[in-house]
């Protein structure tokens, strides 16, 4: 994938980039967080790596970047608690919700463990970390408000950064992700 373009865009809106990332700092990166880049992430971030305006700088292994990574994979979670709590989301797949706060909170737990992985790119746009392959949707991801935000990583930076419109977006071509498509269907139903 050619994203010469995307990244000329990125710069002049002011993002900062470092030399990409080597094969030895992905395996250090996906031991320390417990995830497997996906081939297209793995592949724009092995030719640069944006390291500001709220972008994941991987390769920053301090203690407080380690934290701020770690709060933005719990940040789809907690999220979701949220919802399960104080807007009355679930699943119907998950079964009857139970009237036990604490126990309704614990099955979407085991529900959200089970789900795809997401891996977060930018302030709440992630990409799911399976199926592993290359061209999976990104997903703009606030408390359980998901919504497509391009077909795959290349779309969505695109967007993301003005060379295309959001409504440009093929959302009839974009991979089905478990869980995930199921809570935008969801609320595609209810609209």
């Amino acid at each position: 994938m050619d994203y010469s373009e995307t990244i000329r865009k990125m710069k002049d809106d002011g993002v900062v980039f470092a030399e990409g990332l080597t094969e030895s700092e992905f395996v250090l990166i996906e031991q320390k967080y417990d995830f497997c880049f996906p081939p297209d992430l793995k592949e724009f971030l092995s030719i640069t790596l944006p390291t500001s305006n709220q972008f994941i700088n991987w390769r920053d292994m301090s203690k407080r970047n380690v934290q701020l990574i770690q709060e933005r994979f719990d940040w789809c979670l907690q999220g979701m608690l949220f919802d399960v709590e104080h807007n009355n989301f679930w699943l119907q797949e998950w079964g009857v919700k139970p009237v036990d706060l604490e126990a309704a909170k614990g099955k979407c737990i085991v529900q959200y463990r089970n789900a795809p992985k997401l891996i977060p790119i930018y302030s709440h746009r992630y990409i799911p970390e399976t199926p592993f392959e290359a061209g999976n949707p990104i997903l703009s991801v606030h408390q359980t408000d998901i919504i497509y935000y391009g077909e795959n990583l290349h779309s969505y930076l695109m967007v993301e950064f003005d060379l295309k419109k959001y409504d440009q977006i093929d959302f009839y071509s974009i991979k089905r992700i478990p869980f995930w498509s199921d809570i935008i269907e969801m609320w595609e139903t209810e609209i």
